[in-house]
């Protein structure tokens, strides 16, 4: 297989005349789903980035751009996938250390509460903040006290979980969704209090998620001939 079959990409499908001789391409941390930057790449730069199994991109200003030569932040690919026009790229990627020159993990974080993106990623960012305060013993919150108390924050991990299969079994759609999004809190809100964020949660699914499939094996051994 080659390094272009094994990233998923077909440089005969991308459109470089409609950019100039570029395409957009779109970094995505491969474990996460943060969108961390948006960059050009030529052929030449994808070449690079195919034949390297890092990420190359084009820069107006110094031509072709080895992503982290300089700084050591680098990006190993993991998939390069076309969007429908051919004119942009999704790079997802595994990133060594921040994408981007401000030091930020991200170019899109205005915000430490919204730097992922999500409602998983915003409650994790308040459970870090809620933390901070309370080591500072600067905050009150229901939060606060949980991660202060371990018999509490176990005892409600439990009741939320008991909650939530109470809820399944009944068949009620919008009381186990309530349900999930509690158990979800004090779920993260536990990992917390072991140092423990969501992100780390994620590159366990992530890898998972890429893990070979074990081959089946019979529950019963075949009749012999």
């Amino acid at each position: 297989m080659s390094d272009a079959e094994a990233l998923g990409l077909d440089l005969s499908t991308l459109n470089f005349e409609k950019g100039g001789g570029l395409v957009t391409v779109i970094a995505q941390d491969a474990a996460t789903g943060r969108v961390l930057m948006v960059a050009h790449a030529d052929r030449e730069a994808l070449t690079a980035t195919l034949a390297t199994g890092e990420m190359h991109y084009h820069s107006r200003s110094r031509g072709l751009w080895h992503k982290g030569a300089t700084s050591g932040n680098t990006q190993r690919v993991v998939s390069l996938t076309v969007d429908c026009d051919g004119d942009a790229v999704l790079a997802r990627i595994v990133p060594r250390g921040p994408a981007c020159h401000t030091g930020a993990i991200s170019c899109f974080d205005h915000g430490v509460a919204l730097a992922g993106g999500d409602a998983l990623s915003a409650l994790d960012a308040t459970l870090a903040s809620r933390a901070a305060a309370a080591s500072a013993g600067a905050s009150s919150s229901y939060t606060t006290r949980l991660l202060a108390d371990r018999n509490l924050r176990l005892k409600k991990l439990g009741e939320e979980s008991a909650e939530l299969v109470a809820a399944c079994a009944d068949g009620d759609r919008a009381r186990a969704t309530e349900e999930a999004a509690d158990l979800l809190y004090h779920t993260f809100v536990a990992l917390r209090a072991l140092d423990i964020d969501i992100d780390a949660v994620r590159q366990v699914l992530a890898a998972r998620a890429s893990a070979p499939t074990a081959p089946s094996v019979p529950s019963t051994p075949p009749s012999p001939p």
